[in-house]
């Protein structure tokens, strides 16, 4: 009984209750990700993801802002190019919309820049890499992903991010990166990433789904979590400077297993899919926004994450400034 008296005792003062949480929630961790068009005055809301909006390189601006007075400094570029084809040439382009964006968002001198370096929003079949007879070349895709990280660095990106679940594409990307005076730039590696259903608002936001097929001879098998604790060691093996398990929601016992066997910075990727299902929800009234961001957050970060990527950072920033 008197044990439970103490527990009482600290949960019934709000002050005492912070001062013992185990979780917390740093501004600092989170990671806000953001869509760059190509073309002039682009500010369009995306239909799926209600609140979240396709910027162009002059509309940035307003983007920086938004992020500034939230108090959030990490970002994570997703470039949608006007133009497509089959080897999806605009993510390596050294003028195209994401090396022009990292210019930008550098040029302020206050963002951290992550970015994502696949091919499947640049190539006209909508798959990651490069295809042979319909099915993705793992070599030709490698030295594409070696191109576009390269090119990212040179822009000036503080990490970058490759996502094509290729074999190898961490080792080739560090050796590409160090082998042009690249050392600094890290790399975070989308090392467990499902072929997940939670996807779907994020390609209609950047028309990337694929056009016949899908992605699940790359990704991994939802109902495999030894595969993917293998895949993340064997990027850290290779090079990684941060892991990342996406998405969050449905896979945080795949966090915790990884979290139990590494020591390197982990991050959870609360995906479009998560944010949709919360912000339609919360629209209809059948829960409160700020609590369930909250606790989902609190859970990711209670699972082992240090890093949170999300949608909904810059809400998040402001409740935890008004906490305070």
């Amino acid at each position: 009984m008197e044990t439970q008296t103490r527990l009482r005792r600290l949960r019934a003062n709000p002050q005492i209750r912070c001062l013992v949480n185990e979780t917390e929630i740093k501004k600092s961790a989170l990671v806000y990700p953001l869509f760059i068009k190509e073309g002039k005055g682009v500010f369009e809301e995306i239909p799926s993801m209600p609140g979240q909006y396709r910027y162009g390189i002059d509309t940035l601006d307003r983007a920086a802002e938004e992020l500034r007075n939230a108090g959030v400094k990490n970002v994570l570029l997703f470039g949608l190019p006007t133009e497509k084809d089959k080897t999806g040439s605009g993510a390596y382009a050294k003028d195209g919309i994401v090396q022009t964006a990292v210019k930008k968002l550098k040029g302020m001198g206050e963002f951290t820049v992550i970015t994502d370096v696949c091919l499947c929003e640049y190539t006209s079949h909508g798959h990651c890499g490069a295809l042979v007879n319909g099915v993705v070349d793992n070599d030709k895709t490698l030295r594409l992903l070696q191109k576009t990280a390269l090119s990212h660095a040179e822009a000036g990106a503080d990490v970058v991010a490759p996502s094509a679940m290729a074999d190898f594409q961490v080792a080739a990307i560090r050796e590409i990166l160090d082998g042009n005076g690249f050392s600094s730039v890290a790399i975070m590696a989308y090392s467990a990433k499902f072929a997940s259903a939670l996807y779907a608002p994020f390609r209609e936001a950047a028309a990337s789904a694929p056009s016949f097929g899908d992605r699940c001879g790359y990704q991994i098998n939802p109902a495999n979590k030894r595969e993917a604790l293998r895949e993340a060691l064997t990027d850290e093996r290779e090079g990684a400077d941060i892991l990342m398990v996406k998405p969050a929601m449905f896979y945080l016992d795949v966090l915790a297993e990884i979290r139990k066997n590494t020591l390197l910075p982990l991050a959870a990727y609360s995906v479009s899919g998560e944010y949709a299902m919360i912000k339609a929800a919360a629209e209809r009234g059948y829960i409160d926004e700020r609590r369930t961001v909250t606790e989902s957050a609190l859970a990711a970060f209670r699972a082992g994450a240090d890093i949170l990527i999300t949608y909904h950072a810059k809400e998040l920033a402001v409740w935890l400034r008004e906490k305070d």
